[in-house]
């Protein structure tokens, strides 16, 4: 995958990159396209800073201040994707919209409910009460420990959803 910005400005950092000094304003969004597949297609992308053991399709929780959690169990606030391996101290950029990849656990299905789960980073399809991701549907089965997943802008509150 290779997603491009499509702003009308030029985005000194691409998407699946990762810096240690600022490239933009943390909190920035861009829109971007994936430019070599047209299976993930458009997207929007949010910039923030990075925690330690982030991978390349860990799922985060982005505060106000731009600053990521590996999302588990029981968090609250913004869920973003990584698109690279963005630790501490460095800023790069987490997909909030659009298709695209995520760590899920094993057995997770197509069109799956986004739950939280106790392992950091990783999203499943089983119903735990309290940890729905709102916003994030499974598209497609486990491949590699990832899966397609569709984001529209989603989030945990720690509600039961049941």
């Amino acid at each position: 995958m290779s997603f491009r910005s499509t702003e009308a400005w030029v985005n000194p950092q691409a998407i699946s990159d990762t810096s240690t000094t600022k490239k933009v304003p943390v909190g920035t969004v861009v829109r971007a396209e994936d430019k070599d597949s047209t299976a993930l297609g458009v997207g929007e992308f949010i910039y923030a800073l990075g925690v330690a053991s982030t991978a390349v399709g860990s799922v985060c929780t982005i505060d106000e201040a731009g600053v990521t959690a590996l999302a588990t169990e029981d968090a609250k606030g913004r869920i973003g994707v990584a698109m690279s391996a963005n630790v501490a101290s460095q800023y790069g950029w987490y997909q909030i919209s659009g298709k695209g990849h995520a760590l899920v656990l094993t057995g997770f299905a197509d069109n799956g409910v986004c739950y939280l789960t106790s392992t950091a980073g990783s999203v499943d399809d089983t119903d735990v009460a309290g940890d729905l991701v709102e916003g994030m549907m499974g598209r497609s089965a486990i491949s590699g420990g990832k899966a397609y997943v569709e984001l529209n802008r989603p989030y945990v509150d720690d509600t039961a959803d049941d």
